[in-house]
């Protein structure tokens, strides 16, 4: 296993998880423990980082503190989780990032091993999900039709999907993926994820995760509070796996002026910002988590809309031609002390040339980037170690990538996916 990455959660079970399935828990509880020794020294870091760099802004983030996820349905069958692969708790409990800190130090002498046997354990999965949804004729369309949706978007004008149901069609049967009702009470689908988040910012983030000090802080957390990311930022970013509609994956370089993996390959991505949730907010610093406790699916919006905001401003691909997010888990960046990343699939209806001419015309963040990568599907779920273009990657397109090949969420058949050797890819597409 790549030390600079590993998977806290993934949604294989789900092939992915939508919008409706996903909810989120907000409580002051899952702030950053403080203490006045540790706030003097973010305060130094920040005064010196904006005094060389006076251009930088502080703002508020949402930190990730634990999430609790689902048992799978009883149809499908369960077998247990390496450890050091997903922080999530079959059983439906509170789990924390500590238990997959634990067990990410705990196998980095078997590896790639490791990596084999949950890849193997994960396609196991999938042909008995796959499988149970054959014998159900029903579920089989919906399943089908969510991948078609998802994959093959139709276009009401050039690069703009159709927001509208297929002729002849019902509104049930256009949906991207199928809807449970709580209870049968026609109140929507039943969430599969909660997310349990509290509030950071970037200067904390700075004199803390992306701190010298950052190895001292988890020991003292360890030892003071039983958790060693207690006195961490821990801000959630986001991701984005983008596919066009010719099947190639969209990478970017990152530019030189950029804070951090400069020069490295990258997907889009960002943060979800709280001061989205509320309009008309000018000073961030006055934003409290009890602001957010009554804005609960606000939250959940933005974190899903935030990553197609940022393909948007990163590979200046407009909103209509972007699909549904599908979130297919949460990477931790160990580079910035297992700073968290929540990884999404999106599928895009324009093309890899249409794609590449809208990045060259520049997008709000243009000077973010310098290149625009494409890499087939295949390419893709070939990159491991073993491949030269993998020491190209910075860790959270890393991170994107493992779980993209553990959730396959853009796959009509999953039984049928078989691991290939791992080889270099014969082009890079640019």
């Amino acid at each position: 296993m790549d030390p600079e990455v590993s998977v806290l959660l993934h949604c294989t079970a789900w092939g992915g998880l939508l919008e409706p399935q996903v909810q989120v828990e907000l409580s002051a509880r899952f702030n950053r423990q403080t203490e006045p020794a540790l706030e003097s020294h973010i305060e130094e870091v920040w005064t010196e980082r904006v005094t060389m760099e006076p251009w930088l802004f502080n703002g508020a983030k949402f930190r990730l503190h634990s999430f609790s996820l689902a048992s799978p349905q009883p149809s499908c069958p369960s077998t247990p989780q390496p450890p050091y692969m997903t922080g999530g708790d079959r059983d439906g409990r509170q789990c924390s990032i500590q238990k997959e800190e634990e067990g990410h130090n705990e196998t980095k002498g078997n590896a790639d091993s490791g990596r084999a046997e949950v890849l193997r354990h994960q396609r196991g999965q999938i042909d008995g999900v796959i499988g149970e949804r054959q014998h159900n004729d029903k579920d089989l369309s919906s399943y089908k039709q969510r991948e078609g949706n998802l994959r093959y978007a139709q276009t009401s004008t050039p690069g703009c999907r159709d927001q509208h149901p297929a002729v002849g069609s019902s509104a049930a049967e256009a949906q991207p993926f199928p809807q449970r009702d709580v209870g049968g009470k026609g109140e929507g689908p039943t969430p599969i994820l909660t997310l349990r988040l509290g509030l950071t910012c970037y200067r904390d983030f700075l004199g803390t995760n992306w701190s010298q000090r950052a190895r001292k802080l988890r020991q003292r957390a360890e030892v003071e509070y039983g958790d060693p990311l207690a006195l961490l930022a821990q801000p959630l970013g986001v991701g984005g796996i983008l596919c066009t509609a010719d099947r190639q994956v969209v990478l970017i370089r990152r530019s030189q002026q950029v804070a951090e993996a400069r020069g490295l390959l990258d997907i889009p991505g960002g943060h979800p910002e709280p001061k989205a949730v509320f309009e008309g907010l000018d000073e961030e610093d006055r934003i409290r988590v009890e602001m957010l406790q009554w804005r609960e699916e606000a939250v959940v919006r933005e974190l899903f809309s935030s990553v197609c905001a940022e393909i948007r401003d990163e590979v200046n691909v407009p909103l209509c031609s972007l699909g549904e997010p599908v979130l297919m888990g949460i990477a931790l960046n160990h580079t910035s002390a297992g700073r968290p990343s929540a990884e999404f699939y999106i599928s895009c209806s324009l093309t890899s040339t249409e794609v590449r001419e809208l990045y060259w015309q520049g997008g709000i963040e243009a000077q973010e980037s310098t290149d625009i990568v494409f890499l087939s599907q295949t390419e893709v779920l070939r990159l491991d170690q073993s491949t030269p273009l993998w020491s190209e990657l910075c860790p959270s397109a890393k991170g994107a990538v493992l779980l993209y090949q553990l959730v396959l969420p853009d796959q009509e058949d999953k039984s049928n996916w078989t691991q290939t050797p791992a080889t270099a890819p014969d082009k890079i597409s640019r």
